[in-house]
């Protein structure tokens, strides 16, 4: 074999086990949305007159 097969042969393991990390971090990071808190927001309209099943 030669160096660089036993080098991939090293690498690739390393790389999946980066990969999958950096996904739980991410999941369990905590929140980086930068969303305006809404809250509750009033009814501003007219009801339907008929209901329509």
């Amino acid at each position: 074999m030669s160096n660089t097969t036993l080098q991939a042969i090293k690498e690739v393991p390393q790389k999946i086990i980066n990969f999958i990390s950096g996904a739980v971090a991410r999941i369990f990071a905590p929140r980086d949305d930068d969303y305006p808190e809404s809250g509750v927001q009033p009814f501003e309209g007219d009801p339907a007159d008929k209901k329509h099943y």
